[in-house]
């Protein structure tokens, strides 16, 4: 059986046809978030540190870490960007003890996470353009570590699904040339938005098991590209998600955490209890209110694709005697649950 394993100090993910599913948590990254961007380059990490505790309370296996910010005062990456993945690899191995993934299509950034990352992390990425690939592979080779391999070239991203496996196939061939094992290669397929691409989900499912079947290497996905564009994302994802694994999709990249419900919501869904007549008791506090109209949690918490992963794990005996399943979804002890329905209930009574 294809086994990829990745490293921490003290931790080992194995992502594997015949393993769990594995979670890459993608949140700590700047891409797309202003606010997070803003905060790197002030040298404030108090997000990165939020994130990375949360997405592995949530269940992520693996830390995806990217520092690609292009900063206001120094718009050149080659020379922001190493600096900051060392520091972020830094602060976060000193918080979690989970793997990390290095992600960045800096040549010298990956070099500085994989200097000042411990253990084996897996890196992120190699493309079939040539450049890329007698850049990465030495540093594959040089370092022992697993590498994410990303199915486009110098031609750009194929919408045939046949040259997307051969440029993976490419991929495997050149870097056996440079002695790295089928089971050091993490392909990503490239999933394409079902809402641009109507075969987009067939695709994938097609690409992995042809991936797995003829070259025998360990699949992963943005998990969310699928969705893009289209309403209830997360509706998309919980079904995308246990489908690619059925195909033999081993991991994906992905945010494991439901975020928390805003401020904002809060107050515009009270506004609208309130102009209904309803009266809630006094002492009622967020959390308990968000939980009695359905708006989710006021705290970070494993998302919903999480749930269809473990599920998914059970029902195809990646999850041995359903332990995981059982232990994420045990019922909250008597005190607890008592507790809570004083709080969404009623006044509690004075001591």
């Amino acid at each position: 059986m294809t086994r990829t394993i990745v490293e921490s100090k003290t931790k080992t993910a194995v992502i594997g046809f015949d393993q769990p599913f594995c979670v890459i948590g993608e949140r700590i990254n700047p891409t797309g978030r202003k606010k997070l961007a803003a905060e790197l380059e002030a040298g404030d990490y108090s997000t990165v540190e939020k994130d990375a505790l949360a997405q592995v309370a949530a269940g992520a296996n693996i830390l995806d870490i990217n520092a690609g910010v292009v900063y206001n005062s120094n718009p050149n990456p080659n020379e922001t960007e190493p600096p900051l993945m060392r520091s972020i690899i830094e602060l976060v191995q000193g918080l979690v003890d989970v793997p990390l993934c290095i992600d960045s299509s800096v040549p010298a950034a990956l070099e500085a996470g994989l200097e000042a990352c411990e253990g084996r992390p897996l890196l992120n990425s190699v493309t079939g353009e040539e450049e890329r690939l007698e850049f990465v592979l030495p540093l594959v080779k040089k370092y022992n570590v697993p590498v994410v391999a990303i199915s486009n070239d110098d031609t750009g991203i194929s919408e045939d699904p046949d040259v997307r496996f051969a440029v993976a196939k490419k991929i495997v061939e050149r870097a056996a040339d440079f002695g790295i094992p089928a089971h050091d290669i993490v392909v990503d397929p490239l999933v394409m938005p079902i809402g641009a691409m109507a075969t987009a989900g067939n695709q994938v499912f097609a690409l992995v098991r042809r991936l797995r079947e003829e070259l025998g290497v360990n699949t992963t996905c943005g998990a969310s590209n699928i969705s893009f564009g289209l309403p209830n994302r997360h509706g998309i994802n919980n079904a995308f998600l246990p489908m690619a694994m059925g195909a033999g999709m081993t991991s994906a990249i992905m945010n494991p955490v439901a975020l928390p419900v805003t401020q904002t919501k809060i107050a515009e869904k009270k506004a609208l209890v309130e102009a209904a007549g309803i009266i809630l008791p006094a002492d009622m506090d967020d959390e308990s209110f968000v939980q009695m109209f359905g708006l989710g949690s006021t705290l970070p918490r494993a998302g919903s694709e999480m749930e269809a992963i473990r599920a998914a794990n059970l029902l195809t005996d990646n999850d041995p005697h359903g332990a995981d399943w059982i232990r994420t979804n045990k019922a909250p002890d008597a005190a607890g649950a008592e507790g809570r329905g004083r709080r969404a209930g009623g006044r509690r009574r004075r001591a």
